[in-house]
C-alpha cells in the first residue's frame, strides 16, 4: 500500500483504478490530439465508442436534440465504466475497480443528481416530485400504497440498483476468473500425475469465461449508459407520468 496509514491510503484496488484512468485519459489525448479528415488508429477507434454513444443512447432514448445535450454525461459514464472493467482481464491486474462499490457508488451519484437536476430545473422541485411519485387517473385510495412505492422506485432502488448491478457483476466475473485459473494452477503443478488431465478443461474454460467476460464489461458499460438516458428521459417528462 502506499501512503499507509493516511487519510490518502491507496491500495492495489485504487492504484489499478487510477492506472485505468490514465488509460482512458491517455488513449482520447492521443486519438484526438490532431483529428483527421478520415480517422485512423486510434482516432477511429475512438470515434467509433463515441458514435455508439451517441446513436445508440443518447439520440435514440432521449432524441436528436437532448440527446446532444447530455452526450457529455452518457459518454463519460460508458467509457469509465468501460476502461474501469477491462482491468478485469488484463495479465497480473485480473480484476475491476468496479468490483468494489465506491466507484459504482460515485457513478450511480452523477446518474442520480443529474436525472433529478433535470427535473427540478424543468418543473420545479415540488411539481417534479409529485409528478414523478402521484400516478394519474387511478383511486384516491390506492395513492396511499402507490405513492411509498413510487418513491423508493425513483428515488432510492434507482441509484441502488445501477450501483449493486455494476459491482456485482464485475465482482462475480472475477471470482469465476480466480476459481478457473486457481483450479488450472493446482491440477498442471499441485495435483497427482493422473489428475493434470483437468488442468487442460479448467484452463479451456478460463480461456472462455475470459471471453464471455469481455462481453459482459462491454455490456455492464451500455447498460448503466443507458438507464441514466432512461432515468433522464421520465426526468424530462415526468409530468406525463
Amino acid at each position: 500500500m502506499l501512503f499507509e496509514g493516511t487519510p490518502f491510503e491507496l491500495d492495489r484496488l485504487m492504484l489499478i483504478r487510477i492506472l485505468m484512468t490514465v488509460v482512458l485519459l491517455a488513449f482520447f489525448a492521443l486519438a484526438m490530439r490532431s483529428p483527421k479528415l478520415i480517422p485512423r488508429g486510434a482516432q477511429n477507434v475512438a470515434e467509433i465508442g463515441l458514435g455508439f454513444v451517441k446513436d445508440q443512447i443518447a439520440d435514440e432514448v432521449l432524441g436528436k436534440e437532448q440527446g446532444k445535450r447530455f452526450l457529455p454525461v452518457l459518454t463519460t459514464i460508458f467509457f469509465t465504466v468501460l476502461f474501469l472493467n477491462f482491468s478485469s482481464v488484463i495479465p497480473f491486474l485480473n480484476i475491476s475497480s468496479n468490483a468494489r462499490v465506491g466507484m459504482p457508488i460515485v457513478l450511480a451519484a452523477l446518474a442520480y443528481i443529474t436525472f433529478n437536476y433535470v427535473g427540478i430545473k424543468k418543473y420545479g422541485f415540488f411539481k417534479y416530485v409529485k409528478s414523478s411519485i402521484v400516478v394519474p387517473d387511478v383511486p384516491i385510495a390506492l395513492h396511499v400504497l402507490l405513492i411509498p412505492i413510487e418513491f423508493i422506485s425513483t428515488f432510492i432502488l434507482r441509484p441502488f440498483t445501477l450501483t449493486v448491478r455494476l459491482m456485482a457483476n464485475m465482482l462475480a466475473g472475477h471470482i469465476m476468473l480466480v476459481l478457473f485459473f486457481s483450479a488450472t494452477q493446482f491440477f498442471f503443478f499441485e495435483a497427482a500425475a493422473g489428475m493434470k488431465v483437468f488442468g487442460v478443461f479448467s484452463l479451456a474454460a478460463g480461456f472462455g469465461f475470459t471471453l464471455f467476460e469481455l462481453l459482459v464489461i462491454f455490456l455492464q458499460a451500455y447498460v448503466f449508459a443507458l438507464l441514466t438516458a432512461v432515468y433522464i428521459d421520465l426526468a424530462l417528462h415526468a409530468d406525463s407520468h
